[in-house]
């Protein structure tokens, strides 16, 4: 099975790869134009092809790194939690997981200790502290890995593993998109979208340019603009929807079975519980280190009731949303 997948994945990639050359080779083999201007203006079509290698890279990158697995990140809490035991025993100041790579949202309101791997502490303990109250084990328990998983954490049945933050998986990348590749994901897709537009520029000005030359050329740019057109205005989307989610901190999972969610269920509608507000939500975003694994706390009922307390015009003074 896991052969096959593997062999699925690798056939989606290069004929994606297939699609690129076809629809960028098509512009410098029937624009004679454009090679001309290779030799006049070589910056021009340098910056084109220049972008053309940096999409591909980018697809092969976020294809190829990890979304944030959970054994991944239960195991680097085992061992900081093993480090600060020991570090506990030889020194008689406090110790702290800061400077791991494993971060822990928790609320001021609970207890410091149980947060930073106190000897009490374990991974259970601690991803029944990001749940709310009375919640049991046995529901946050993968029914697959046998982990507790955090809030936002789900199985990908097509990885066979929990994935932190999990946001969908991807067919043409072959890959989970979480909460470690997700800003890879969405500079792939901006990066595309722009070589997609600058190809349909391309295409747009030749057909204008010699519209009564060789019919067969102008058939075959046509419809491949076609085409171009169909995967631009789905980029196009796919980007805005994307960049929605970075800036209310959501995942198209949680927005698509918010209902079907347990810890989501009683959030009211139009709520963003893990929303920090859209400057914190773009630097947990785009700043966060790739090795760091973040977990948040779900929000308190009082903290949920001020979330869906209505904009004033003193809130949109002060900048609220931000």
């Amino acid at each position: 099975m896991t052969i096959e997948v593997r062999r699925s994945s690798l056939g989606l990639k290069l004929a994606l790869v297939a699609v690129h050359v076809v629809f960028v080779g098509a512009v410098f083999l029937l624009d004679g134009d454009l090679i001309e201007k290779t030799v006049t203006e070589p910056w021009y079509p340098a910056l084109y092809l220049l972008l053309f290698l940096a999409a591909l890279i980018q697809y092969f990158v976020t294809a190829g790194s990890s979304p944030g697995y959970l054994i991944e990140a239960r195991g680097a809490f085992l061992e900081a939690n093993a480090r600060i035991k020991e570090s506990s025993a030889s020194s008689k100041q406090p110790a702290s997981l800061k400077n791991d790579s494993f971060i822990v949202s928790i609320s001021s309101n609970q207890p410091e200790k149980s947060a930073h791997g106190n000897t009490s502490s374990s991974w259970s303990k601690m991803v029944m502290l990001l749940h709310p109250p009375g919640t049991s084990v046995r529901a946050l328990t993968c029914a697959y890995c046998m982990f507790e998983q955090p809030p936002r954490s789900k199985h990908c049945h097509d990885c066979d593993k929990c994935v932190l933050q999990f946001d969908h998986h991807c067919v043409w990348l072959g890959a989970c998109i979480g909460q470690n590749n997700h800003c890879r994901f969405w500079w792939y897709i901006c990066m595309e979208t722009a070589l997609c537009l600058w190809t349909g520029v391309f295409y747009i000005i030749y057909i204008q340019t010699s519209i009564s030359r060789t019919w067969w050329k102008d058939m075959i740019l046509i419809v491949l603009l076609c085409g171009l057109l169909i995967i631009v205005i789905f980029l196009l989307l796919l980007l805005l929807f994307h960049s929605y989610l970075i800036l209310t901190n959501q995942t198209t999972y949680e927005l698509v079975r918010r209902r079907r969610i347990p810890y989501l269920r009683g959030v009211p509608e139009k709520v963003y519980p893990f929303s920090k507000g859209i400057r914190q939500n773009l630097y947990r975003f785009c700043c966060a280190q790739g090795g760091e694994y973040y977990m948040e706390q779900m929000p308190t009922q009082l903290e949920l009731g001020e979330l869906a307390r209505p904009y004033t015009c003193l809130d949109l003074l002060t900048c609220r949303c931000c």
